[in-house]
């Protein structure tokens, strides 16, 4: 929760990835390392930490891009 980490069902374990909120220019650099999130409407289930970071926590859910960094 207060690590800079993320789930998501289909990028890769361990995966360095940028999460830009598209509204305020604001991003964030996550590992994934967790399988999730369970809404298939979601690519990506951010961290309580990495969503502070990128301002989305009042909102829930935010526009984003993803840029997958490393692959392990």
């Amino acid at each position: 929760m207060y690590k800079l980490t993320a789930a998501s069902q289909s990028i890769p374990l361990f995966s360095r990835v940028e999460v830009k909120n598209l509204v305020n220019g604001k991003s964030v650099i996550v590992v994934i390392n967790d399988r999730g999130p369970v809404n298939a409407d979601r690519i990506i289930d951010l961290s309580y930490a990495a969503a502070k970071k990128i301002d989305i926590i009042s909102d829930g859910t935010a526009r984003i891009r993803l840029t997958v960094l490393s692959v392990p």
